[in-house]
């Protein structure tokens, strides 16, 4: 773990629920891999990607993002949450609509996003969402030694390993998810 993730002083996010969104705090407290999990304290003017990774010294390779990602089929409304390395891009148009199901998939309005998932806009994670939610895991990700994503709120992050990942509730691990980022 030394050298991949920086400057960022980690400890185990169980301990510090100070450091987590409620409904993070929530899922990590009753997943049986909770206790795996890491979490570190960042400034949160830092807490994008771009700006965490060089004030953290945190490899873009070791950072993943998660975005909210919706569409509608006769009525409904579906999403997705899409975990995605940082040097990637979700195929929204591609891969995620198909796997919702419907004509057209664009990510989900900030407002809303943050409203659904009780998180902070800059820290939704994947832990910790809405049940019925599919979290798409670009292999990746899955495939990453350690890896840093959102912990629900803009001054932390969590750590965890990509296998840990692939096993979030809900999780299934989708290849090609992601495109090479331009």
């Amino acid at each position: 773990m030394a050298g991949v993730l920086g400057t960022l002083k980690t400890e185990p996010a169980l301990g510090r629920p100070d450091l987590l969104a409620e409904p993070v705090r929530r899922a990590l407290a009753t997943w049986a891999r909770g206790g795996e999990v890491l979490v570190a304290a960042i400034d949160p003017e830092l807490a994008d990607t771009a700006a965490f990774c060089a004030a953290y010294e945190v490899s873009l390779d070791a950072s993943a993002n998660c975005v909210v990602v919706a569409g509608k089929r006769e009525g409904d409304v579906r999403r997705a949450a899409c975990l995605v390395l940082a040097t990637t891009r979700a195929d929204v148009n591609g891969v995620v609509r198909r796997r919702l199901d419907v004509r057209k998939a664009s990510f989900e309005a900030m407002a809303e996003a943050v409203q659904l998932t009780g998180m902070e806009y800059g820290g939704i994670t994947p832990v910790g969402l809405p049940a019925e939610w599919p979290v798409l895991v670009d292999a990746r990700v899955a495939a990453t030694g350690y890896v840093v994503i959102g912990s629900g709120v803009r001054h932390s992050k969590l750590v965890l390993t990509g296998a840990v990942a692939a096993e979030l509730p809900g999780a299934e691990v989708v290849d090609d998810l992601a495109k090479p980022g331009s």
